[in-house]
């Protein structure tokens, strides 16, 4: 991987793995620069994340257009921009299965708990819900399916007994930040092997 790789991230909301992303940036704890940010909501306060950070931003509209036209707009907008990895980072819809086959092993998600454990929407309300006594977040890979991709990082957190989603959310912000960024290091540092569903530490 060159010395310079290159980042899309895509965003749906508030954009607080998206400051992450960029504070890595600029202290180097990554490599990559953020060459854009790619919103499928014109309200996205991560926008705004990243004007402010003086990154190019851009906005797909997905409300209100055939879901086609969304995903080819936002093919032809990753293809123009031709990243090294695309990172979703509060991104709220699934991408389609050309987006995922070209960048093959190269997007990266984050999800609020230990997966394969509670996919989908509201992680930490499933937790609570289950009585989980541990919980976590996972950075891994993207593939066809809902959160199905091979594992890059987790990190484990205990559930407290007075815990509600809204405090078990915020105690897991900070770790989705330190594994999105650990994941990104191991991929650009070539120090990941993807093999069928393990992902292996390459020393």
């Amino acid at each position: 991987m060159s010395q310079n790789a290159s980042i899309v991230v895509l965003v749906s909301g508030r954009g607080t793995n998206l400051q992450a992303l960029i504070e890595a940036s600029i202290s180097g704890r990554i490599r990559s620069q953020i060459r854009a940010v790619i919103s499928n909501k014109v309200d996205a306060i991560a926008l705004e994340r990243a004007k402010t950070a003086g990154i190019p931003t851009q906005v797909i509209p997905s409300r209100g257009v055939p879901r086609a036209d969304f995903e080819a707009a936002l093919s032809l907008a990753l293809d123009t921009l031709k990243p090294d990895f695309i990172v979703l980072a509060g991104f709220m819809l699934i991408l389609p299965p050309e987006i995922i086959a070209t960048w093959k092993d190269k997007i990266i998600n984050i999800h609020p708990s230990l997966l394969p454990s509670f996919p989908g929407l509201h992680a930490q309300k499933q937790a609570l819900a289950y009585g989980v006594k541990v919980t976590g977040c996972t950075a891994h890979l993207v593939d066809a399916g809902c959160d199905t991709g091979p594992v890059l990082v987790q990190k484990t957190l205990p559930i407290f007994d007075d815990d509600t989603e809204e405090t078990l959310s915020a105690r897991l912000l900070p770790l989705e930040h330190e594994a999105l960024i650990n994941a990104i290091a191991l991929l650009e540092n070539q120090k990941i092997l993807v093999r069928d569903r393990r992902t292996l530490l390459v020393k």
